[in-house]
């Protein structure tokens, strides 16, 4: 069925699925490679705000005890954060702060979690830990301004609920790290930015004792943060896991969760932070790296804003070692950039989603159209993804869509139109990523999945990852066009319509050209 697309915008477009993105460690910016590949996301993409773990982890060097006449005291030293965060600013990006892990002379324990062993254990000095968020946030200040830090939020810890991420999941010593890290941050500026408790999927339960207890204290909370993953159990193999999936509203009821869990209470009406999705919450499985992964996310980043003032994908790229040092180019890391900077399709649906235009026009099942005011019509059309093989290798979009009037240029006023040429045109362009185009992936087995391709095949694999493209012209038809796309398995396509000025000067003949003869 053609879908009539009309020519009053509904609104503006949600732009909270490139307000944050996620990133490896904190520590990993010093490369050049994560460097290379932030500096292509945001000339891609644009995100605004960037975050990450590992802030306090020993491999920053910020806590740094030292021991000087017999007595005991610690440096704080910012000498990395502030390569770091000055990298970022750079590129446009500012910093969402997660404070953690805890640094190794201050932890109350032993535990720690990923290959570079982030400390989850509770501080054995709150007073000194209270001491390091305070003049962390104060340096911060110092080095960027007030104004500017403002603007960062500060999210306390990551997923408590855990008790890979917080020793022993224990709820009212994360309030505790909560109250002492809230007063910290608020005794610098009571108008910086802080909120939590950055819970994981499956953890509702945590809503109302927090709200319960921010409120009994008195606390400021100015955003609340959650996480949202919709894989099932992990099944392991060597270096990697598969998993099945629930279908890609479970995600955008995860974005809604904490609205309908605070309803009723304080907290009800603050901005809501999903500071980390994807659709598997593992660094090794290879569902990141297919198109099914962009097709199923695209629907989640057209909608997500009506649940969630930003969803962070987690992450911009593969270099990433929670689970130690990758084995294989592609090896299913989170990225939308796999190593040496080669693009994923979902990669492309971010990227197809920075060209659209800034007003919306219609969206659906398995579309979205925009419109900007020189007259450019933009459409994203994916095929809604299932789990079964069998599903049907072709997805038709039908659109009715509408074509502004060219303005006249002084070059198309010098000339007459050619004889013939009546009808207005729209000029259209179409990029394709699927199981076949713009798809390293494929590529890549094909190849026979190279663990470390040689630089020919590395360059093969930029060159395969483009997504395929297409042009051509349509007819406006009482200020419409009618467009037919055929999408293939797992497909994400962008198109962009305009109306043609045309310039063509009446001496030209295409069909005097040699072979063009009869076209």
């Amino acid at each position: 069925m053609r879908v009539v697309v009309p020519s009053t915008p509904v609104g503006p477009m949600s732009q909270a699925w490139r307000e944050c993105v996620g990133t490896g460690r904190m520590n990993l910016a010093l490369r050049q490679d994560y460097q290379d590949a932030l500096a292509l996301t945001q000339q891609d993409i644009g995100f605004r705000y960037i975050r990450g773990h590992g802030l306090f982890s020993d491999d920053m060097g910020v806590y740094r005890e030292y021991e000087h006449q017999g007595r005991r005291s610690a440096l704080h030293s910012y000498t990395y954060v502030d390569q770091v965060v000055d990298s970022y600013l750079a590129k446009g990006l500012r910093p969402f702060v997660e404070l953690g892990f805890m640094p190794d002379a201050l932890a109350s324990g032993d535990q720690t979690v990923f290959w570079w062993k982030g400390n989850v254990t509770p501080p054995r000095s709150y007073r000194e830990w209270e001491t390091l968020v305070r003049t962390t946030v104060a340096h911060l200040v110092d080095r960027y301004g007030l104004d500017e830090v403002r603007t960062w939020p500060i999210e306390v810890w990551n997923e408590p609920n855990l008790v890979h991420f917080w020793k022993g999941a224990d709820q009212q010593e994360y309030f505790r790290l909560y109250e002492v890290s809230v007063q910290a941050v608020k005794s610098v500026d009571a108008d910086l930015q802080v909120g939590g408790p950055a819970i994981s999927p499956g953890s509702d339960e945590w809503w109302e004792p927090f709200a319960r207890f921010v409120t009994e204290r008195d606390l400021p909370v100015d955003f609340v943060s959650r996480h949202a993953y919709t894989t099932k159990p992990a099944q392991h193999v060597p270096f990697g896991v598969y998993q099945d999936m629930w279908d890609p509203q479970s995600l955008l009821d995860q974005f809604a969760a904490a609205r309908k869990h605070l309803a009723g209470t304080r907290l009800e009406e603050l901005p809501v932070h999903i500071t980390e999705f994807n659709t598997s919450y593992r660094p090794d499985n290879p569902v990141h790296d297919t198109a099914f992964n962009a097709a199923y996310l695209a629907p989640v980043l057209v909608q997500g804003g009506q649940h969630a003032d930003s969803f962070s994908y987690w992450t911009f790229s593969d270099v990433f070692e929670e689970e130690n040092i990758p084995t294989a180019l592609f090896h299913g890391g989170f990225g939308l950039l796999g190593h040496r900077q080669v693009r994923k399709p979902t990669y492309h649906l971010y990227a197809f989603m920075a060209r659209m235009g800034a007003d919306v026009l219609a969206s659906g099942p398995d579309h979205l159209v925009c419109a900007d005011p020189d007259g450019r019509v933009t459409v994203l059309a994916w095929q809604p993804v299932v789990a079964d093989v069998d599903a049907p290798s072709q997805h038709r979009v039908q659109l009715s869509l509408p074509v502004s009037e060219p303005c006249p240029t002084y070059a198309a006023a010098e000339h007459v139109a050619p004889v013939g040429e009546t009808t207005p045109r729209a000029s259209w362009v179409r990029l394709t990523v699927n199981e076949d185009e713009g798809n390293a992936w494929t590529a890549w087995k094909h190849m026979g999945r190279p663990r470390s391709p040689r630089p020919r095949e590395v360059d093969l694999l930029h060159e395969l990852s483009r997504p395929g493209t297409r042009c051509g012209s349509l007819d406006v038809v009482d200020g419409r066009v009618e467009l037919d796309l055929t999408l293939g398995r797992h497909e994400v396509t962008f198109v962009e319509v305009r109306p043609v000025r045309d310039e063509t000067p009446p001496w030209l003949d295409d069909t005097r050209i040699p072979g063009y003869r009869g076209a």
